[in-house]
């Protein structure tokens, strides 16, 4: 299937709903930044706001998907974006509020709306075929990299051309005007059937590998977004080539995701892309951190950025092949908090590695811990697909033996 046949009306609805909706989570942790900046101890504040926010999206994440109606989920999809709405709005209106009502602001902003991008993955693969589920994801993917490239030249420019508060009511305006495009879109998805809510928690927790190595992918984009900087100015590079390198990065990343989607199957089994393709982004970072020439370092960045969505891509079409198609929704909010703690687990790391080494060995040190967390998401995922393939085996013998024995039973009654 080629990407032309998405270009139906829900899909190009889905579309509208996502931008609006998660152009407001890309602009968060700078807009917050921004904000609060010149108030006392302003960068501090900021980074807490931010974090606040991080905490709201991490924690509510799973809470909410594991809470996600199949059939119904419009109203938690409404209810989400307009608490989201709500808290931007909210610290857009009172930004010299107490910093205790800003970081409570935050932290509904990030929690409110944290298990949509779930819901509206699984809504957006029951709008197309089977087949044409990885083309589907691989737009999803070039269409967030797109947000998160343009996200941050809006916040800054809005920030400092207008006013600190205007990113945020833009954000909470935006999301607002997210909801009302949902009933464009079908109220739920269909799934095959239901578990209890045992067994949904069950399934989520055996598929840990995948989470922990779709964590290890963003481990490296925090890498490469939060020591640029420093290591620019190791370097004895100008510091405003950060941004250019960081676009290079997100555009990279959006071809990759499309290049992955022109294909409908890659060769080998996904953890064995996966793995690949997050050791060689890995590969990339650790060049960022030794070669010495802004234009070497923007090639690297550009080829990690290639590779680093089509390594999230595979992870996200491993949930499809290990979950039931009940738990998929809460599965995608579950890998959603389990990135974004990678993200925050490798960006506190750094911080604090920069202030005891250069920033080319915090990298390094960053990239080692990439490695640990791939192999061991990679040989957790290895024994669940063993694990998987032989009660699929057992199953199906016990079926062919029932069969057999069915079938000699009728013929000892038709002799009788």
């Amino acid at each position: 299937m080629s990407y032309r046949e998405l270009a139906i009306r829900p899909v190009l609805a889905w579309s509208a709903v996502t931008v609006a909706g998660r152009l407001p989570v890309a602009m968060a942790p700078l807009a917050l930044v921004f904000l609060v900046r010149e108030r006392p101890g302003g960068y501090s504040l900021g980074a807490v706001l931010a974090a606040a926010y991080v905490i709201g999206e991490i924690v509510a994440a799973p809470v909410l998907g594991l809470r996600m109606n199949a059939e119904r989920a419009r109203p938690q999809l409404v209810a989400g974006l307009a608490v989201g709405a709500a808290g931007f709005a909210g610290l857009g209106l009172v930004p010299g509020a107490h910093p205790v009502v800003l970081a409570a602001l935050a932290l509904i902003a990030g929690a409110g709306p944290a298990a949509v991008p779930g819901g509206l993955r699984a809504l957006l693969t029951s709008l197309v075929p089977e087949r044409a589920v990885t083309q589907a994801m691989s737009m999803e993917s070039v269409l967030t990299f797109g947000i998160w490239a343009a996200a941050p030249a809006l916040a800054t420019g809005l920030a400092l051309g207008v006013d600190p508060a205007v990113p945020l009511l833009l954000m909470g305006v935006l999301m607002g005007l997210s909801v009302p495009g949902l009933w464009a879109l079908p109220p739920g998805w269909q799934q095959a059937a239901k578990e209890d809510g045992t067994s949904l928690r069950r399934s989520l927790l055996r598929a840990w590998p995948v989470y922990v190595l779709g964590a290890a992918s963003l481990t490296l984009l925090a890498l490469a977004e939060l020591i640029l900087p420093a290591l620019l100015e190791q370097r004895g590079i100008g510091i405003g080539w950060a941004g250019p390198l960081l676009a290079g990065f997100s555009i990279g990343s959006a071809v990759g995701a499309f290049v992955y989607g022109l294909r409908g199957h890659w060769p080998g089994p996904l953890v064995v892309q996966s793995l690949v393709l997050v050791l060689a982004v890995a590969s990339g970072v650790a060049l960022v951190a030794l070669l010495p020439w802004a234009a070497a370092i923007a090639v690297a960045l550009v080829v990690a950025g290639l590779l680093q969505a089509p390594a999230m891509l595979t992870r996200n079409l491993a949930l499809r092949q290990l979950l039931p198609p009940s738990a998929l929704a809460a599965g995608y909010s579950v890998m959603y908090a389990a990135v974004g703690a990678g993200y925050a687990a490798s960006g506190t790391l750094a911080g604090g590695l920069l202030k005891v080494v250069a920033p080319s060995t915090a990298i390094l040190c960053g990239v080692g811990l990439t490695v640990l967390l791939t192999a061991a998401g990679a040989v957790g995922e290895w024994r669940l697909l063993r694990e998987t393939r032989e009660s699929q085996e057992e199953a199906s013998q016990a079926a062919s033996e029932a069969t057999s024995e069915d079938a000699e039973a009728a013929v000892r009654n038709v002799r009788r």
